[in-house]
């Protein structure tokens, strides 16, 4: 089951927590699901480069929450907060009410799968050697501190007539594993070959038993006070 399901959702509420949080009746659930898509697809593309894992959404009455996660945040942010005002604008053009965005860095890029997999894309794109490509993200994230790290890579690798896949694997991962920190990131490479799929599975350690994340981050919290 573990290969099947995307291990983010399977562990939503253990050692994940939703990106989306609010509540709406069944006429606005629809729209909001549309609308939370159109927001992180705007902010992805206005802002790729400044390495953005995930955007968490929360709605409350009358106000948008977007926190945007990223591993450069100066370029999110801009000189004076120019940048993120500009966004805090397109959003609201984009969603017609009030919104409130909140910008936070990702202190361990090289430990988020979907960071590795955009780096692994971005060298493919520029025409490095898939296996070394994935062989040395995979180094760099069990250098960074993972227990365990898998890449795959599937389409037309190196041009050949035919796709196929392949893999490097480093560590465990074990999936089955509910309380694993498995973090998982997908994106495509665009080559002139056709697009290169890249999956990257990152094993983080394992939570105490009986424990989910919001514990341990609670407990983090009132240690930092």
């Amino acid at each position: 089951m573990g290969q099947k399901v995307r291990p983010t959702s399977l562990r939503l509420g253990i050692t994940e927590e939703w990106r989306s949080q609010w509540f709406a009746g069944k006429k606005q659930f629809g729209l909001y699901l549309v609308e939370d898509f159109k927001i992180r697809e705007f902010i992805k593309r206005q802002y790729y480069y400044a390495g953005i894992p995930k955007v968490e959404i929360s709605r409350t009455r009358g106000k948008l929450h977007v926190t945007v996660w990223c591993a450069r945040p100066g370029l999110v942010i801009g000189r004076k907060g120019v940048e993120v005002e500009r966004l805090k604008t397109g959003v609201e053009e984009l969603t017609g009410g009030t919104v409130d965005i909140a910008v936070e860095e990702v202190r361990e890029p090289v430990l988020n799968a979907q960071l590795v997999a955009e780096d692994v894309a971005q060298q493919i794109e520029r025409r490095t050697a898939f296996r070394r490509a994935i062989r040395r993200a995979a180094e760099m994230t069990m250098t960074g501190g993972a227990a365990g790290v898998k890449i795959e890579v599937s389409g037309r690798l190196g041009g050949s007539e035919m796709a196929r896949c392949e893999k490097v694997r480093m560590g465990s991962v074990p999936l089955h594993t509910f309380r694993a920190k498995i973090d998982y990131g997908f994106t495509e490479a665009k080559t002139k070959y056709g697009n290169i799929g890249i999956k990257v599975w990152v094993n983080t350690g394992l939570l105490p038993p009986g424990q989910t994340i919001r514990d341990v981050e609670e407990r983090n919290h009132a240690s930092d006070a």
